[in-house]
């Protein structure tokens, strides 16, 4: 840790202390130091955190439950709240079933868990199949946690059950997606694939139709998209990345592959949490009876309450996606405008600097001298500035941004002098 303190790789952390709209009052911590902030770095895309109707729902739940559940689903920690978000999450995904976890990182842990081995022993039952899980390098860390370890979860350690191979491929290549299913899928492999719909450093998409087209060779394959960059930022009204490609989860089922849908809330849906969706009643059921789900508290009332308010609002409100696709694409114009390299096609823009600028530096000056607030992102990816546009940002307020971010590539970046002859 001295290190890594030494290196400058540890990141700032700030203190928030209230919000309104896209401002912030921010204490750097290190000096006590306070900044008013317009910020292009909270993950509330829709600008709901702050909605009464959301707000309310939350405190109305609080009052009829209280602040927790006090338990896990399966013994005494099911609220009506749960079964609402349950079916609203259907309906938003067009998959009938649902379930419910705190964050996505136990949700993906869950899935891997139940789908590769089975941790209660079944009198009768043993499972033969081996799984080959695909896995785009690119993926978020809650995927890559849990895929890494599947040959190793509860169920392996109890019941014995086949291999688990897990085999990368290049981000978003078919081609290598193919290729490696031609290399690695064995005659009786159980096949699952998983990605993101919509990548959170790089913010491009999935590229679902040519995946589906590869997978339609290996029926009874399983595809898992992570929508929680996707749900209410892509597709005409948010729906996530099936929306946005034009197709149905029928569709898929139809072609003879399994689909499966992870929603989170933290992006979208104004909580926190996160949600499982499938088309057959079993897999909520082997989800239910995880390791992962009967050991942790359900989702708290107030949170659950939030996410189901935030859904509902966005169905009713399909305004709120045209806003936040709008914004995005003007502020990624005028990004290009004034010469940033900003990658990706949705409402994360990440923009690559010159190598000799630190987007640490950078983002420091942005806040300090022009109460702006970026995520400088240099310790767990390519080093680039994060910038997210959300429903609530005004064109003045974009503006205020790409002004901020010229003056200070002006004031700190050198170019490399050229050689003249």
């Amino acid at each position: 840790m001295q290190r890594l303190h030494q290196s400058s790789l540890y990141p700032d952390k700030f203190i928030c202390h209230g919000k309104q709209g896209n401002f912030v009052n921010v204490e750097d911590p290190t000096n006590g130091k306070r900044f008013k902030l317009l910020t292009f770095c909270t993950n509330d895309v829709l600008g709901l955190v702050q909605s009464e109707a959301v707000k309310s729902a939350a405190i109305d739940a609080i009052v009829q439950y209280g602040t927790s559940n006090s338990s896990c689903s399966v013994l005494s920690g099911r609220i009506d709240l749960h079964r609402q978000l349950e079916q609203e999450i259907s309906d938003f995904k067009h998959l009938p079933y649902t379930h419910l976890f705190l964050n996505a990182w136990m949700a993906m842990q869950a899935l891997v868990d139940s789908f590769c081995h089975l941790a209660i022993n079944i009198p009768g039952f043993q499972n033969t199949r081996e799984t080959l899980i695909l896995t785009d390098v690119l993926n978020h860390g809650c995927i890559l946690s849990a895929v890494v370890n599947a040959g190793n979860r509860s169920g392996k350690m109890f019941s014995h059950s086949p291999d688990v191979r897990v085999k990368p491929y290049r981000h978003c290549d078919v081609n290598d997606f193919a290729r490696k299913l031609r290399r690695y899928a064995k005659p009786g492999n159980r096949i699952m694939v998983v990605s993101d719909a919509v990548f959170s450093m790089d913010a491009d998409i999935a590229p679902l139709s040519e995946m589906l087209d590869v997978l339609a060779n290996y029926p009874g394959s399983v595809i898992v998209m992570d929508e929680a960059h996707a749900s209410g930022a892509i597709g005409a009204t948010g729906g996530g990345i099936y929306e946005h490609f034009g197709i149905t989860p029928q569709q898929v089922l139809d072609r003879g592959i399994i689909p499966l849908v992870m929603t989170t809330f933290s992006k979208f849906a104004a909580s926190a949490g996160a949600a499982i969706s499938s088309h057959r009643r079993e897999m909520i059921d082997l989800l239910d009876v995880s390791p992962t789900s009967i050991g942790t508290i359900s989702l708290p009332p107030p949170s659950t309450a939030a996410a189901l308010e935030s859904i509902r609002q966005l169905r009713q409100n399909p305004q709120l996606v045209k806003t936040l696709q709008a914004n995005a694409h003007y502020l990624r114009s005028l990004l290009i405008e004034h010469n940033f390299d900003v990658i990706g096609e949705t409402n994360v823009l990440p923009v690559i600097l010159p190598q000799n600028l630190s987007p640490k530096v950078f983002a420091r000056h942005l806040m300090e001298k022009h109460s702006v607030w970026v995520s400088a992102i240099w310790f767990i990816a390519k080093p680039r500035l994060r910038i997210t546009a959300n429903a609530l940002h005004t064109q003045d307020e974009m503006e205020q941004l790409v002004e901020a971010m010229v003056k200070t590539r002006d004031t700190l970046y050198q170019p490399a002098a050229v050689a003249t002859a």
